[in-house]
């Protein structure tokens, strides 16, 4: 994994603006903290920061080859693993090429070499990357299927800045950060927020599964795989066996490294199935015991408050599934106030509003994990294929005809003040939001009732909250030069059970229904049977405190630049009231956006205009 920029300029001789192209790297350093490179010819600069996983002495980039007859260069700059590598290596080697490096790196490459963009939707695994063809002049820039791996860009008059991090291209004084009114309803709820989308004016993310090539007649987009339905023609105990066979392998394709590797273990069923994958193939390949950790807070056993999202702490089952599976395990016990303090560096990771304690607790856990190790497995996206949320399973809030995942939580943007309400029409923009996104659902011919519903429920789920979650997962682990892989978010898997009835998903009567039966050997029955339960949230009444006389404060300072452009009344009567949501745990959490929003514009002397 590592951190990628680079600056496109068909009006100017990039040479001459090294030291623009060094700062745009230097933004990128907690990505990649192992070795950097930088390659500058004529209009274009390549940065590269890496984080050596694989091949760790082979593998620096910027990678170039020369080819034809004028030997003009190819060069890539990538993040991201492709696990497929060792396939594509020896198809490329039975083709011709020959290879300088074990690297997955060089694969990429000379698979461009070998099959141009067509080599893209060859590639399996979480990637994004910036290929500089200079015999066509051209840049392309490449995202992985699920937009594991981020990328941005801007486009300029005379080509595109880009980065792994709104950071890189912030770093060139030729892109003047803007927000625009416009972008507060995804300021206030990211998941909100459509494909490609970001609140910067001007600065866009690669679309997930999407290519964008820059040349001199301009700049287009395309997408190289979509989600696609199908029958199912499997019976019950072949959709099983085929669940199984698919995760097992692609577990036992990403815990290939050159480093150590860790699995994150919270006790749930996601997590738990992924750890027993990954330490059964330790064990029968002599790899010794597998590392696992989980993450709480001090005092949690006399804080902790029961929600429909989180039902339960998950330090016993984490210590039940560890000691079931033999891991070496740890529990990183973070204190409130240590928790409180990383706000400045979940905020510089993201360069957008975070998600308070979420994202605090999740960079301090990747903190204390990357004293011992440089990968983790982690389980997102199980609940988004196999249907964990309790939002699926409720009829009320399934048939409605808004994002499901919303439930009755209260909008922030509701809250804004009464003119800027008038102008960007909340409800309106929400459903025209979800409208979107729904005419994306691909279809099934013949399909109805609850299975072609909860097709468009889960396809929902794919584009909003775990959006968040992936986006979350990668800026808070690479902050500190972590790789965290998503087993779940293997496309094969996805494309397996995109197409599996829901009737089939549920079949058992509960969430998650196939899973559960996947790997029913491997877990006790108190691990199988678990409810669904979210990522740890903090509950202190010190810190609830805090955030709630913190919004309400914000109302009256005169130099707040989000206090103008909220109704006073309506914060306060949520500020002031006591609410738990489906998937909020307190009125604390529901609000504490708009103090990350505040805080954020703050600290990057932004305005909304």
């Amino acid at each position: 994994m590592c951190g990628i920029a680079g600056w496109l300029d068909f009006s100017r001789d990039l040479a001459r603006e090294r030291p623009v192209l060094d700062a745009m790297s230097e933004t990128m350093r907690d990505r990649g903290p192992d070795d950097d490179g930088t390659w500058v010819q004529g209009h274009v600069g390549l940065c590269h920061r890496r984080l050596a996983v694989i091949d760790l002495d082979g593998g620096r980039q910027p990678m170039v080859a020369h080819v034809g007859p004028r030997q003009q260069p190819v060069v890539l700059i990538y993040t991201g693993e492709v696990y497929n590598y060792r396939d594509l290596r020896a198809e490329l080697v039975a083709r011709g090429h020959r290879f300088r490096t074990r690297s997955d790196t060089e694969v990429v490459l000379r698979a461009y070499l070998e099959w141009g963009a067509d080599s893209v939707p060859r590639l399996r695994g979480m990637f994004a990357f910036a290929l500089w063809d200079s015999s066509r002049e051209e840049l392309l820039l490449v995202r992985d299927r699920l937009g594991v791996k981020p990328l941005y860009y801007a486009p300029r008059p005379s080509g595109v800045l880009f980065a792994s991090e709104p950071k890189g291209i912030l770093a060139n004084p030729g892109f003047a950060p803007e927000v625009d009114e416009s972008a507060l309803p995804i300021l206030l709820d990211g998941r909100w927020a459509l494909p490609g989308e970001t609140p910067f004016r001007g600065m866009h993310l690669v679309k997930p599964g999407h290519v964008l090539r820059v040349g001199r007649s301009g700049t287009t987009e395309w997408p190289y795989w979509r989600l696609t339905s199908g029958e199912h023609s499997d019976d019950l105990p072949t959709t099983v066996d085929t669940v199984r066979a698919i995760l097992t392998e692609v577990v036992q394709q990403q815990l290939g490294a050159d480093v150590p590797v860790a699995t994150l273990l919270s006790g749930g069923l996601d997590s738990s199935a992924i750890t027993a994958l990954a330490a059964g193939h330790l064990r029968h390949t002599g790899g010794g015991p597998l590392t696992t950790y989980a993450v709480g807070f001090k005092g949690e056993d006399q804080d902790f408050r029961p929600t429909a999202l989180r039902p339960e702490r998950d330090a016993p089952y984490a210590a039940l599934a560890a000691g079931h599976l033999g891991t070496r395990h740890t529990d990183v016990e973070l204190d409130p106030v240590d928790v409180l303090a990383a706000r400045p560096a979940a905020l510089r990771a993201r360069d957008l509003p975070s998600y308070g304690h979420f994202d605090t607790s999740m960079y301090l856990l990747f903190k204390a994990m990357r004293q011992r190790v440089t990968v983790g497995l982690s389980g997102e996206a199980a609940d988004e294929l196999f249907g964990g949320y309790p939002w699926f399973h409720d009829p009320d809030v399934v048939w409605r005809d808004r994002f499901p995942w919303l439930g009755d939580a209260p909008r922030l943007a509701d809250c804004l003040a009464p003119d800027v309400r008038a102008r960007l029409r909340p409800a309106d923009n929400e459903h025209d939001r979800y409208r979107t996104i729904r005419a994306q659902v691909p279809r099934l011919d013949g399909e109805t009732g609850i299975d072609a519903r909860m097709r468009e429920v889960l396809f929902f789920s794919l584009h909003g909250p775990l959006t968040a979650l992936l986006d979350r997962k990668d800026r808070m682990s690479m902050a500190v030069g972590m790789e965290v892989r998503v087993p779940f978010c293997d496309h094969e898997l996805l494309e397996y059970v995109w197409n599996i009835p829901w009737t089939m998903k549920t079949v058992d009567g509960r969430e998650k229904s196939l899973l559960r039966m996947a790997v029913a050997d491997l877990l006790p029955e108190s691990i199988l049977y678990r409810p669904k339960n979210a990522y740890p949230a903090l509950r202190a009444a010190d810190h609830d405190q805090q955030v709630c006389d913190g919004v309400l404060a914000l109302l009256d300072d005169p130099t707040s630049p989000l206090a103008p452009l909220l109704d006073a009344r309506r914060v306060r009567a949520l500020a002031e009231g006591e609410r738990a949501t489906m998937t909020h745990v307190n009125t604390a959490h529901l609000i504490q956006p708009l103090l990350e929003v505040d805080r954020w514009l703050r600290t990057y002397h932004l305005e909304v205009r």
